[in-house]
């Protein structure tokens, strides 16, 4: 069963990122990225047997305008089903801002399947956006 809780900084400490994002580990430690997370979002902690399994939300950039954020942990396995739900539900159901964006890194075939399936759709290359300086794809989902 996959529990949902509100994101807090420890969380993220503690979080073994899935191979895709492994480039964000260093940030996962920083202690000021990750309250800055907390202080500037709607974010969530997803738990699976007592283990964090995800860490996302959204972040407001100005009204009406967020950025999506979500971190993912190493053998999500089966439990990715619920995540998906939870996430689906919170982007739908609760979050109140109009444009949600959502940055993929541009090789991430399943990242890339996701936010679709989330409702998103794809607008276009941001090239170099990525903080390891690769490229990534903008998707968006607007009411």
């Amino acid at each position: 069963m996959v529990t949902r809780l509100k994101y807090a900084p420890e969380h993220l400490r503690a979080l073994v990122l899935q191979p895709s994002q492994a480039f964000f580990s260093d940030l996962c430690r920083d202690d000021g990225y990750a309250q800055l997370l907390a202080d500037a979002s709607d974010a969530y902690t997803l738990l699976h047997d007592g283990r964090v399994i995800a860490c996302a939300g959204v972040m407001e950039l100005w009204q009406g305008r967020g950025m999506a954020w979500a971190l993912l942990a190493d053998n999500i396995g089966q439990a990715m089903i619920a995540v998906h739900r939870i996430v689906y539900r919170f982007l739908w159901k609760e979050c109140t801002i109009r444009r949600v964006e959502a940055y993929v890194d541009q090789g991430f075939a399943a990242g890339h399947r996701w936010v679709h399936d989330l409702g998103f759709q794809r607008e276009g290359m941001m090239r170099a956006f990525a903080q390891h300086g690769g490229d990534m794809v903008m998707w968006a989902r607007v009411r």
